[in-house]
């Protein structure tokens, strides 16, 4: 039986836009033969003097391990906004990740970034870049998603050349437009195919 490649979709979700984002990158990575998605979040990072002992999550998918690094094909990873950066617990995540880097588990493998703000110009562009920084570090190749997909010219809520973006509302309560899911799928529709290219098989 032969081994279908899997596609890491790493994630951190407050309220569940990111979470949602990540469920039609996934969707993507799904629609290429071959290929399948393995869903992984990072826990919440422990406040300042208590200490840090991360539950596992108690509905949604499992919390990241070091294997999924090692075995995954190709990465797309998803943030929240803060400050126009990605989210603490997500950055505490990588920074722990030096023995995959000094090993290059990651290197030459794509990878692309997604987000979710409050305000159209609440940080998408930067938080998106912010996270490619990692994994530029880590040798990985940037996929993201080129103007060839009609819908990055004409929409009008998330989506852009860096990566997968939702814009959510400033109390969470605008649900993913069509132009977002489809553009969340285009970005996991990408991966999995450079991916199955760079596949010696």
């Amino acid at each position: 039986m032969v081994r279908r490649m899997e596609i890491l979709v790493l994630y951190y979700s407050r309220h569940g836009a990111t979470a949602e984002l990540a469920r039609h990158v996934a969707r993507g990575i799904a629609e290429v033969g071959g290929v399948a998605a393995r869903v992984r979040t990072v826990p919440d990072v422990a406040v300042a003097g208590t200490q840090a002992n991360p539950a596992p999550p108690d509905e949604g998918p499992p919390c990241v391990e070091r294997a999924d690094l090692r075995d995954c094909a190709g990465l797309v990873m998803g943030s929240p906004t803060r400050f126009g950066n990605m989210a603490a617990p997500l950055k505490h995540f990588l920074d722990g990740t030096a023995a995959e880097w000094m090993s290059g588990a990651l290197a030459g493998k794509p990878a692309a970034v997604f987000t979710s703000t409050a305000t159209m110009h609440g940080g998408q562009e930067t938080t998106l870049i912010s996270m490619m920084l990692p994994l530029l570090h880590h040798g990985m190749l940037l996929v993201g998603i080129p103007y060839t997909e009609p819908l990055l010219t004409s929409t009008r809520s998330g989506g852009t050349p860096y990566g997968a973006s939702h814009v959510a509302g400033a109390r969470g309560e605008l649900a993913l437009s069509d132009d977002e899911r489809s553009l969340a799928r285009a970005l996991g529709r990408r991966v999995a195919e450079v991916a199955r290219k760079l596949s010696p098989a």
